[in-house]
Protein backbone atom coordinates (compact mmCIF):
# COMPACT_ATOMS: atom_id res chain seq x y z
CA UNK A 1 0.00 0.00 0.00
CA UNK A 2 1.59 3.52 -1.07
CA UNK A 3 1.75 6.23 1.92
CA UNK A 4 -0.48 8.16 0.11
CA UNK A 5 -3.00 5.73 0.21
CA UNK A 6 -2.64 4.81 3.63
CA UNK A 7 -2.86 8.35 5.02
CA UNK A 8 -5.82 8.76 3.15
CA UNK A 9 -7.55 5.73 4.57
CA UNK A 10 -6.16 6.69 8.37
CA UNK A 11 -8.02 10.06 7.71
CA UNK A 12 -11.03 8.40 6.29
CA UNK A 13 -11.26 6.09 9.89
CA UNK A 14 -10.63 9.00 11.93
CA UNK A 15 -13.74 10.80 10.88
CA UNK A 16 -16.73 10.45 13.23
CA UNK A 17 -18.88 9.58 10.41
CA UNK A 18 -16.88 7.17 7.77
CA UNK A 19 -16.38 8.08 4.17
CA UNK A 20 -18.52 7.16 1.52
CA UNK A 21 -17.60 6.51 -1.81
CA UNK A 22 -20.10 6.58 -4.71
CA UNK A 23 -18.87 5.46 -8.19
CA UNK A 24 -20.81 6.37 -11.15
CA UNK A 25 -19.36 4.96 -14.17
CA UNK A 26 -21.34 6.77 -17.07
CA UNK A 27 -21.88 5.59 -20.87
CA UNK A 28 -24.08 7.14 -23.09
CA UNK A 29 -26.74 8.34 -20.53
CA UNK A 30 -25.98 12.22 -21.52
CA UNK A 31 -30.36 12.85 -21.35
CA UNK A 32 -29.69 11.34 -17.42
CA UNK A 33 -26.66 11.70 -16.10
CA UNK A 34 -27.00 15.48 -14.46
CA UNK A 35 -29.96 13.77 -12.35
CA UNK A 36 -28.03 10.78 -11.56
CA UNK A 37 -24.62 13.17 -10.10
CA UNK A 38 -26.66 16.10 -8.75
CA UNK A 39 -28.86 13.44 -6.41
CA UNK A 40 -25.63 12.42 -5.06
CA UNK A 41 -24.27 15.51 -4.38
CA UNK A 42 -27.67 16.73 -3.14
CA UNK A 43 -27.05 13.90 -0.20
CA UNK A 44 -27.99 15.01 3.24
CA UNK A 45 -24.90 12.52 4.53
CA UNK A 46 -22.09 15.06 3.23
CA UNK A 47 -19.01 12.73 4.02
CA UNK A 48 -18.68 11.15 0.46
CA UNK A 49 -16.23 10.75 -2.35
CA UNK A 50 -17.61 11.07 -5.52
CA UNK A 51 -15.48 9.30 -8.94
CA UNK A 52 -17.23 9.26 -11.78
CA UNK A 53 -15.68 7.75 -14.97
CA UNK A 54 -16.82 8.41 -18.47
CA UNK A 55 -16.71 4.49 -20.24
CA UNK A 56 -16.09 6.71 -23.93
CA UNK A 57 -19.97 8.01 -24.39
CA UNK A 58 -20.14 8.71 -27.94
CA UNK A 59 -23.21 11.41 -26.95
CA UNK A 60 -22.49 14.73 -24.98
CA UNK A 61 -22.44 13.14 -21.40
CA UNK A 62 -18.49 13.93 -20.72
CA UNK A 63 -19.47 17.92 -21.70
CA UNK A 64 -22.26 17.58 -19.33
CA UNK A 65 -20.44 16.11 -16.45
CA UNK A 66 -17.25 18.67 -17.13
CA UNK A 67 -19.74 21.48 -16.57
CA UNK A 68 -21.33 20.10 -13.01
CA UNK A 69 -17.52 19.08 -12.34
CA UNK A 70 -16.48 23.16 -12.31
CA UNK A 71 -19.46 23.96 -10.03
CA UNK A 72 -18.86 21.15 -7.88
CA UNK A 73 -15.95 19.71 -7.44
CA UNK A 74 -15.92 15.94 -8.07
CA UNK A 75 -13.57 13.66 -9.35
CA UNK A 76 -13.77 12.92 -13.10
CA UNK A 77 -12.10 10.85 -15.36
CA UNK A 78 -12.67 10.39 -18.99
CA UNK A 79 -11.29 6.91 -20.72
CA UNK A 80 -11.85 4.72 -23.63
CA UNK A 81 -14.65 1.64 -23.09
CA UNK A 82 -13.31 -0.97 -21.11
CA UNK A 83 -17.05 -1.94 -19.79
CA UNK A 84 -18.87 -1.60 -16.26
CA UNK A 85 -17.14 -3.84 -14.55
CA UNK A 86 -13.71 -2.93 -15.26
CA UNK A 87 -14.35 0.44 -14.36
CA UNK A 88 -15.84 -0.11 -11.11
CA UNK A 89 -12.40 -2.06 -10.23
CA UNK A 90 -10.78 0.60 -11.32
CA UNK A 91 -12.77 3.41 -8.87
CA UNK A 92 -12.68 1.17 -6.40
CA UNK A 93 -8.87 0.79 -6.67
CA UNK A 94 -8.15 4.72 -5.94
CA UNK A 95 -11.12 5.14 -3.72
CA UNK A 96 -10.87 6.11 -0.43
CA UNK A 97 -14.37 5.03 1.07
CA UNK A 98 -14.36 1.72 3.84
CA UNK A 99 -18.62 1.48 1.90
CA UNK A 100 -18.62 1.79 -1.80
CA UNK A 101 -21.65 2.53 -3.64
CA UNK A 102 -22.23 1.85 -7.30
CA UNK A 103 -24.97 3.74 -8.99
CA UNK A 104 -25.95 3.51 -12.20
CA UNK A 105 -25.58 6.92 -14.26
CA UNK A 106 -29.55 7.20 -15.54
CA UNK A 107 -30.71 6.31 -11.75
CA UNK A 108 -31.65 8.84 -9.03
CA UNK A 109 -31.11 8.42 -4.78
CA UNK A 110 -33.24 10.15 -2.60
CA UNK A 111 -31.79 12.71 -0.41
CA UNK A 112 -31.38 10.58 2.93
CA UNK A 113 -30.43 7.30 1.23
CA UNK A 114 -26.64 7.08 2.11
CA UNK A 115 -27.25 8.48 5.48
CA UNK A 116 -29.73 5.62 6.30
CA UNK A 117 -27.70 3.05 5.15
CA UNK A 118 -24.54 4.58 7.51
CA UNK A 119 -26.65 3.87 10.16
CA UNK A 120 -27.88 0.82 9.81
CA UNK A 121 -24.37 -0.88 8.75
CA UNK A 122 -22.36 0.93 12.14
CA UNK A 123 -22.09 -2.03 14.55
CA UNK A 124 -22.98 -4.88 12.61
CA UNK A 125 -19.72 -6.10 10.23
CA UNK A 126 -21.66 -9.45 9.39
CA UNK A 127 -23.88 -6.88 7.28
CA UNK A 128 -21.57 -6.96 3.11
CA UNK A 129 -23.95 -5.24 1.41
CA UNK A 130 -26.67 -3.21 2.64
CA UNK A 131 -30.02 -2.65 0.05
CA UNK A 132 -33.33 -0.89 0.04
CA UNK A 133 -36.31 -0.70 -2.15
CA UNK A 134 -36.91 1.26 -5.43
CA UNK A 135 -39.91 3.36 -7.76
CA UNK A 136 -39.91 2.51 -11.00
CA UNK A 137 -39.84 5.80 -13.59
CA UNK A 138 -39.78 5.98 -17.48
CA UNK A 139 -37.12 7.73 -19.47
CA UNK A 140 -38.88 11.22 -19.00
CA UNK A 141 -38.98 10.47 -15.33
CA UNK A 142 -42.53 9.33 -15.04
CA UNK A 143 -43.32 7.28 -11.66
CA UNK A 144 -44.59 3.73 -13.14
CA UNK A 145 -48.31 3.03 -11.94
CA UNK A 146 -48.67 1.35 -8.47
CA UNK A 147 -49.01 -2.11 -8.98
CA UNK A 148 -45.86 -2.24 -10.75
CA UNK A 149 -43.43 -1.11 -8.05
CA UNK A 150 -41.57 -2.45 -5.43
CA UNK A 151 -41.39 0.02 -2.85
CA UNK A 152 -42.98 -2.44 -0.17
CA UNK A 153 -40.81 -5.42 -0.02
CA UNK A 154 -40.46 -6.00 3.69
CA UNK A 155 -37.36 -6.28 5.55
CA UNK A 156 -35.09 -9.55 4.82
CA UNK A 157 -31.58 -10.82 5.37
CA UNK A 158 -30.11 -12.78 2.75
CA UNK A 159 -27.62 -15.45 2.97
CA UNK A 160 -25.57 -17.42 -0.05
CA UNK A 161 -28.75 -19.80 -0.20
CA UNK A 162 -31.40 -17.34 0.09
CA UNK A 163 -29.67 -15.41 -3.34
CA UNK A 164 -28.80 -18.68 -4.96
CA UNK A 165 -31.88 -20.21 -4.72
CA UNK A 166 -34.24 -16.77 -5.18
CA UNK A 167 -35.81 -17.62 -1.53
CA UNK A 168 -36.09 -14.40 -0.76
CA UNK A 169 -36.44 -11.27 -3.22
CA UNK A 170 -33.21 -10.10 -4.53
CA UNK A 171 -31.51 -6.43 -3.51
CA UNK A 172 -32.56 -3.57 -6.30
CA UNK A 173 -28.97 -3.04 -8.05
CA UNK A 174 -29.45 0.99 -7.42
CA UNK A 175 -29.56 0.61 -3.99
CA UNK A 176 -26.20 -1.69 -2.95
CA UNK A 177 -24.15 -0.29 -0.40
CA UNK A 178 -21.18 -2.68 -0.24
CA UNK A 179 -18.38 -2.74 2.52
CA UNK A 180 -15.19 -2.35 1.18
CA UNK A 181 -13.63 -5.44 3.24
CA UNK A 182 -15.98 -7.86 1.68
CA UNK A 183 -15.25 -6.97 -1.65
CA UNK A 184 -11.50 -6.99 -0.95
CA UNK A 185 -12.16 -10.44 0.35
CA UNK A 186 -13.77 -11.74 -2.99
CA UNK A 187 -11.43 -9.62 -5.04
CA UNK A 188 -13.91 -7.24 -6.41
CA UNK A 189 -15.79 -7.88 -9.57
CA UNK A 190 -15.16 -10.45 -12.19
CA UNK A 191 -14.23 -8.43 -15.66
CA UNK A 192 -15.47 -11.63 -17.78
CA UNK A 193 -19.30 -10.96 -16.32
CA UNK A 194 -20.65 -7.72 -17.11
CA UNK A 195 -24.20 -8.53 -14.84
CA UNK A 196 -21.64 -6.90 -11.89
CA UNK A 197 -24.98 -7.00 -9.56
CA UNK A 198 -25.82 -10.71 -9.13
CA UNK A 199 -22.03 -11.68 -9.32
CA UNK A 200 -21.08 -9.46 -6.22
CA UNK A 201 -23.92 -10.88 -4.55
CA UNK A 202 -23.09 -14.28 -4.83
CA UNK A 203 -19.71 -13.85 -4.63
CA UNK A 204 -20.14 -11.58 -0.68
CA UNK A 205 -22.51 -14.27 0.44
CA UNK A 206 -20.52 -17.10 -0.32
CA UNK A 207 -18.04 -15.41 1.77
CA UNK A 208 -20.04 -15.30 4.97
CA UNK A 209 -21.20 -12.00 4.58
CA UNK A 210 -25.32 -11.14 4.79
CA UNK A 211 -27.44 -8.56 2.38
CA UNK A 212 -30.00 -7.02 4.55
CA UNK A 213 -32.71 -5.68 2.84
CA UNK A 214 -34.40 -2.15 4.49
CA UNK A 215 -38.16 -1.53 4.24
CA UNK A 216 -36.98 1.99 2.73
CA UNK A 217 -37.39 3.20 -0.46
CA UNK A 218 -33.83 4.56 -1.29
CA UNK A 219 -33.47 5.21 -5.35
CA UNK A 220 -35.39 5.34 -8.65
CA UNK A 221 -34.74 2.98 -11.22
CA UNK A 222 -35.01 4.12 -14.78
CA UNK A 223 -36.56 2.02 -17.19
CA UNK A 224 -35.46 2.88 -20.87
CA UNK A 225 -34.47 1.39 -24.47
CA UNK A 226 -31.36 1.03 -23.47
CA UNK A 227 -31.41 -1.18 -20.07
CA UNK A 228 -29.56 -4.12 -19.83
CA UNK A 229 -32.11 -6.39 -18.47
CA UNK A 230 -34.10 -5.66 -22.42
CA UNK A 231 -31.14 -7.12 -24.39
CA UNK A 232 -32.02 -11.32 -22.97
CA UNK A 233 -29.08 -12.62 -24.55
CA UNK A 234 -27.02 -10.61 -22.60
CA UNK A 235 -28.72 -10.83 -19.01
CA UNK A 236 -29.09 -15.03 -19.87
CA UNK A 237 -25.13 -15.59 -20.46
CA UNK A 238 -24.07 -13.35 -17.56
CA UNK A 239 -26.44 -14.74 -15.57
CA UNK A 240 -25.38 -18.67 -16.66
CA UNK A 241 -21.93 -17.50 -16.48
CA UNK A 242 -22.39 -16.47 -12.74
CA UNK A 243 -23.93 -19.50 -11.59
CA UNK A 244 -21.81 -21.48 -13.12
CA UNK A 245 -19.08 -20.16 -10.57
CA UNK A 246 -20.73 -22.29 -8.34
CA UNK A 247 -21.34 -25.71 -9.80
CA UNK A 248 -19.88 -27.09 -6.57
CA UNK A 249 -23.89 -26.59 -4.92
CA UNK A 250 -25.65 -29.80 -4.62
CA UNK A 251 -28.67 -27.45 -6.34
CA UNK A 252 -27.01 -25.73 -9.16
CA UNK A 253 -28.44 -27.69 -12.15
CA UNK A 254 -32.24 -26.91 -10.30
CA UNK A 255 -30.84 -23.39 -10.14
CA UNK A 256 -29.58 -23.50 -14.13
CA UNK A 257 -32.38 -25.09 -14.97
CA UNK A 258 -34.85 -22.08 -13.07
CA UNK A 259 -33.20 -19.58 -15.17
CA UNK A 260 -33.42 -21.12 -18.70
CA UNK A 261 -37.35 -21.72 -17.67
CA UNK A 262 -38.15 -18.31 -17.01
CA UNK A 263 -35.89 -17.02 -19.90
CA UNK A 264 -37.65 -18.86 -21.99
CA UNK A 265 -41.02 -18.02 -20.80
CA UNK A 266 -39.72 -14.16 -20.96
CA UNK A 267 -38.17 -14.12 -24.80
CA UNK A 268 -41.10 -17.25 -26.23
CA UNK A 269 -42.74 -14.21 -27.52
CA UNK A 270 -40.40 -11.32 -27.98
CA UNK A 271 -37.36 -13.41 -29.24
CA UNK A 272 -38.27 -16.22 -31.02
CA UNK A 273 -34.77 -17.44 -32.06
CA UNK A 274 -33.19 -16.94 -28.81
CA UNK A 275 -36.43 -18.88 -26.98
CA UNK A 276 -35.48 -22.25 -29.06
CA UNK A 277 -32.04 -21.72 -27.93
CA UNK A 278 -32.80 -21.60 -24.66
CA UNK A 279 -35.74 -24.08 -24.86
CA UNK A 280 -32.90 -26.89 -26.23
CA UNK A 281 -30.92 -26.48 -23.53
CA UNK A 282 -33.43 -27.67 -20.69
CA UNK A 283 -33.91 -31.66 -20.63
CA UNK A 284 -37.89 -32.59 -20.41
CA UNK A 285 -37.41 -33.56 -16.80
CA UNK A 286 -36.83 -30.04 -15.90
CA UNK A 287 -39.62 -28.69 -17.87
CA UNK A 288 -42.02 -26.66 -15.39
CA UNK A 289 -45.40 -24.46 -15.46
CA UNK A 290 -43.09 -21.81 -17.30
CA UNK A 291 -41.84 -24.46 -20.12
CA UNK A 292 -45.49 -24.96 -20.88
CA UNK A 293 -46.25 -21.49 -20.67
CA UNK A 294 -43.86 -20.27 -22.94
CA UNK A 295 -44.72 -23.29 -25.47
CA UNK A 296 -47.88 -21.59 -25.53
CA UNK A 297 -46.67 -18.05 -26.29
CA UNK A 298 -44.10 -19.17 -29.22
CA UNK A 299 -46.27 -21.26 -30.93
CA UNK A 300 -50.02 -19.09 -30.53
CA UNK A 301 -48.50 -15.92 -29.51
CA UNK A 302 -47.94 -12.63 -32.10
CA UNK A 303 -45.00 -11.10 -31.27
CA UNK A 304 -44.15 -8.06 -28.83
CA UNK A 305 -41.90 -5.44 -27.72
CA UNK A 306 -40.45 -5.02 -24.27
Amino acid sequence: MSEERAVSESAARSDAQPLVTVIIASYNHGPYIEESILSVINQSYKNIELLVVDDGSKDDSVERIKALQEKHGFDFRVQQNQGLTNTLNGAIARARGSLIVPFGSDDIMYPDRIATQVAYMDGKPEVGICAGNIELMDADGNLYPEKRQRRDVPFRRLDFDDMFLERKPYPPAPTLMIRREALEKVGGFDPTIRLEDLYIELKITRAGYFIDGLNVVMARYRKHATNSYKNHRFMIENILRTYALFSDHPLYDEVRYKSLNSMFLKTANRNRKLARELLAQIPFKAWNKKTWRGLGRLLFSPLEKD
